[in-house]
């Protein structure tokens, strides 16, 4: 029998946890038809002698929703593995939306996930209304990967509520709306929806998002619509209770962002509180893979707050390095550096990520640039920029406001009921976008520390153990 397409003599790694086995893979239509030794030919014929073969990556917090209209390749995610990716988390969404209220919902994507607004606005056709004729007009993009979305709370909430959506809390009437919006919308082919209750997440006046501060029982009206559609329940500033009261109506399935302090234990003590909360329900984490947050240099953002560093920050590449070589130059930014409320950033969380292709985020949390300074006697601003002139300003720096400690995390990732793949990817502008985490799941937390098995590595990467999927 002949096949469209076989993958020769590779280690096959099914995704589900099992143990790998030596084999074929044959494809007709699309579809894997055969597993194991498979006879015939293909018409193409692909030699995977010394290499894994492994199912699609799923990628299950994104924010592609607006690069996603002028980059349907969907990169980077695509270059790492990544075959099928959900968009639409933390309840910003661009349906459902009326006509009138496009500009906004692409301001709350700016201020919300660092996504200029006009590039939102000019990279979407925008032509529909509904999450339905949404979806359709993210098919007719022909997109490199498969495409899950959720639709989003706050969208949903504006569309019923207008403008008293931000502080007011909705009628009877209108919860039922929403929870009716909800449920056309799985109809139509949504995966779920998202909500956020994360205060500091504004909207373009400087007000909280619709839905931060909505009353769980508007919730649980949504959950009850979404539930029985085994729709998932995206959640991001959750407490436990609500987390709780949202899983127990309809048994719905909830998703959300997880993670651990950095001191001794806390790993430990994080994966305990987890499995508690999920013990019985259809509760799933997920959280950063390495240590996430702000990232700077001389090719990117300046830390201090100084006119020398201003001056400095508006320069090209060129002209900073040229600046930072200048020793008046230098001590006019270092003396600045040592005012007091000079910078926001504690140094006892940055780290220094080299300036290689491969930039080292497993470095211990005692590696941190003030003990780099500590060590050689100068003030962390010396440290900084001697380091930066030492890499000819290709040096970068890792501001962790996540994830800051790897040993924590990765006890923390002992838990059954969380996975790796907090990216981000598409977010975050000015910041760090992750969309390399499948690939740092398999470099780091596989080969260089052994922490997961590849079976287990594997079925992480394309969670082989759908969230909430645990009968």
């Amino acid at each position: 029998m002949d096949h469209d397409i076989v993958i020769r003599g590779g280690t096959i790694v099914d995704g589900t946890g099992a143990d790998p086995i030596a084999g074929d893979v044959a494809i007709d239509n699309g579809l894997i038809t055969a597993i194991g030794s498979v006879p015939g030919t293909g018409r193409q014929e692909i030699d995977a002698s010394g290499h894994v073969v492994t199912p699609g990556f799923v990628d299950i917090h994104t924010h592609l929703d607006a690069q996603i209209g002028w980059d349907p390749d969907m990169t980077p995610v695509s270059w790492h593995g990544v075959t099928t990716a959900l968009i639409g988390n933390c309840g910003v969404t661009f349906a459902p939306c009326k006509p009138e209220d496009r500009e906004l919902l692409a301001g709350m994507m700016e201020t919300v996930e660092d996504i200029p607004k006009s590039a939102i606005l000019d990279g979407l056709a925008w032509d529909w209304e509904q999450y339905g004729e949404y979806l359709d007009s993210i098919e007719r993009l022909g997109t490199a990967v498969n495409v899950a979305g959720l639709v989003g709370h706050s969208a949903i909430r504006y569309y019923v509520m207008g403008e008293r959506a931000v502080e007011e809390q909705a009628t009877d009437e209108e919860k039922r709306q929403m929870a009716e919006i909800a449920a056309k919308a799985i109809d139509a082919g949504a995966f779920g929806f998202s909500t956020n209750r994360y205060e500091p997440h504004k909207g373009p006046d400087g007000r909280s998002i619709p839905g931060t501060f909505a009353d769980v029982e508007e919730l649980e009206e949504i959950a009850r619509a979404v539930g029985p559609r085994r729709g998932l329940i995206q959640a991001v500033g959750a407490d436990f209770d609500v987390l709780k009261r949202i899983a127990d109506t309809e048994n719905s399935r909830v998703l959300f962002s997880y993670g651990t302090g950095d001191q001794e234990g806390a790993g430990r003590w994080s994966a305990q509180r987890l499995d508690e909360l999920c013990e019985g329900r259809d509760i799933t984490a997920i959280s950063h893979v390495r240590g996430s947050g702000y990232m700077f240099g001389l090719q990117s953002g300046l830390p201090v707050r100084g006119q020398t560093w201003r001056d400095v920050s508006e320069m090209d590449f060129e002209g900073r390095l040229a600046a930072i070589k200048d020793a008046d130059i230098a001590a006019k930014l270092i003396e600045e550096a040592k005012q007091p409320k000079a910078t926001g950033i504690p140094m006892t969380e940055v780290f220094f990520l080299g300036a290689g292709d491969t930039p080292n985020y497993a470095l211990p949390a005692d590696e941190n640039l003030q003990a780099m300074a500590d060590a050689a006697g100068e003030h962390w601003s010396e440290t900084f920029l001697r380091l930066t002139r030492e890499s000819h300003g290709k040096g970068l720096f890792n501001f962790r406001m996540f994830a800051k400690n790897m040993k924590e995390q990765g006890d923390l990732f002992r838990s059954d009921h969380i996975y790796p793949g907090l990216g981000d990817a598409g977010a975050h502008v000015s910041q760090i976008m992750d969309a390399g985490w499948s690939s740092f799941v398999l470099s780091h937390w596989l080969r260089d520390t052994g922490h997961f098995t590849l079976p287990e590595a594997i079925e992480k990467n394309d969670f082989g153990t759908c969230p909430g999927d645990r009968s």
